[in-house]
């Protein structure tokens, strides 16, 4: 019960229905109760949490790279979020709560410029090559769009990306691996951005290696 103080018009202290008042250095005051905060821990929303944190972890390192890959798909959202959006839709396999992430379904860019053909990577000696065809003047394909390149290594949390790579008139390029990723798995990506950035294609999804 609350207690009026200096008569009807005057401050009271306690609680009366969902306002508490009360008195501080001699100043009245009243405020609402605070609202309970339920976090109920539901299947769904373990569930979703689950699929959340496994795309952070794998999609944060390359955070950088994922800002010109997803550029065109940052409207009313960063790039960042339509990336972790469409990873957690498409590239998360297993049944709840055994999730993983399928690498072979994540895309580091997203649009609508040609992308590359009959590309493939090789691992030998701590480096490693990615070669494809130059497509230049297939459609919208230009023969200075440039590499979007990312390395993956799971096991270590790290990555190597590229936003600038080799032309696709060149066809090549290659990247030496860290020292310390020998014995890893490493799964590989290539897209390409035109150069002055405005146009991205679909990255392919080159495969895991073993690094030797």
């Amino acid at each position: 019960m609350a207690e009026i103080r200096k008569g009807v018009l005057g401050g009271f202290s306690g609680k009366v229905g969902t306002v508490v008042g009360g008195d501080w250095k001699g100043v009245n005051y009243m405020r609402s109760l605070p609202k309970k905060i339920r976090n109920p821990r539901t299947a769904a929303q373990v569930n979703q949490r689950i699929k959340f944190a496994l795309t952070v972890n794998y999609l944060k390192p390359m955070n950088s790279l994922l800002r010109s890959g997803w550029k065109l798909y940052a409207i009313g959202q960063s790039a960042i979020n339509a990336a972790m959006s469409y990873t957690i839709a498409h590239a998360i396999t297993g049944t709840y709560p055994d999730y993983s992430i399928d690498p072979s379904k994540v895309l580091i860019s997203c649009g609508g410029l040609t992308s590359v053909f009959n590309a493939m990577a090789t691992v030998s000696n701590g480096v490693i090559e990615f070669v494809w065809d130059d497509n230049s003047g297939v459609n919208d394909a230009k023969p200075t769009d440039k590499a979007l390149i990312a390395i993956v290594n799971r096991i270590s949390g790290e990555v190597i990306t590229d936003s600038e790579g080799a032309e696709r008139m060149t066809g090549a390029q290659t990247l030496v691996l860290p020292n310390r990723w020998a014995g890893n798995t490493i799964e590989t990506y290539i897209g390409f951005i035109s150069d002055d950035g405005r146009e991205v294609s679909n990255s392919v999804y080159l495969g895991s290696f073993l690094v030797v």
